[in-house]
């Protein structure tokens, strides 16, 4: 995580005026992994319920909030430099289905979303909040998991 460090710092000050550390991008790869395997595994389970081997972009879960935040994480400028910087972080254990083309371009573009996402919710729960600490974590963890 040490690569792109500057560009994540940037990204959640962007998104909602937070200060993060290199503990908070450790907590950040962790979060946003678990989540996007979860949401992979609901996308794998629609491609198996449509009998494809194959789990397609329209297969995972986006809610009309994380597609508004992909399309926000797309345009800002540190998109191009954390895009694969996420592409990497983002080691996915493998399900039992493969990904199509469309799926696998889309799932760095996600976890940007998802970071935004994180910044916004732990901003959403303290508005004068800076610097993150481990209790704001574990609130907005547990409402992902709640929702997502």
């Amino acid at each position: 995580m040490i690569m792109g460090v500057a560009e994540f710092e940037r990204l959640f000050r962007l998104a909602a005026s937070l200060d993060v550390d290199k503990d908070d991008l450790k907590r950040l790869s962790d979060f946003v992994r678990d989540t996007l395997h979860d949401l992979l595994l609901m996308g794998e389970r629609t491609a198996k319920a449509n009998g494809r081997d194959v789990i397609l972009d329209i297969d995972v879960p986006i809610t009309k909030g994380l597609q508004e935040l992909i399309q926000e994480f797309e345009a800002t400028e540190v998109a191009p430099k954390l895009e694969p910087i996420l592409d990497q972080l983002v080691h996915i254990s493998r399900l039992h289905l493969g990904f199509s083309e469309e799926l696998q371009a889309l799932i760095p573009k996600l976890a940007g979303a998802l970071t935004m996402a994180v910044a916004r919710t732990m901003k959403a729960l303290d508005p004068e909040l800076k610097n993150p600490q481990t209790e704001h974590w574990e609130r907005t963890a547990t409402i992902f998991k709640l929702l997502l």
